[in-house]
């Protein structure tokens, strides 16, 4: 059974892009994740750095679950096809997606 925190658990050390719910992306290497989903970022940029140029000297930042919009992901560090698995056996055992 895989859940959305176990997942993104998966992902520690690669490279994400995170939307926040005020339009800032950031972009950086994702240190850690908890079961709010708070996201830790180290080597973190700015994608629209003239929009926000006070960030510019941000390396590290923690981004609280709730101001999340979007998570992008790296296309191949993503096994689709176990999330699938994972969706159909909840499906079927009647476990509620989350």
């Amino acid at each position: 059974r895989m859940h959305f925190l176990s997942f993104f658990k998966t992902l520690i050390g690669k490279q994400i892009i995170v939307e926040l719910k005020n339009d800032l992306a950031l972009q950086g290497t994702l240190h850690s994740v908890d079961q709010y989903l708070n996201i830790k970022l180290n080597d973190m940029k700015v994608i629209d750095p003239t929009k926000y140029p006070h960030l510019n000297a941000v390396k590290n930042c923690f981004i609280r679950g709730s101001v999340v919009r979007y998570v992008q992901l790296p296309a191949k560090d993503v096994d689709t096809q176990l999330l699938q698995d994972s969706t159909r056996r909840a499906l079927k055992s009647g476990e509620k997606l989350r």
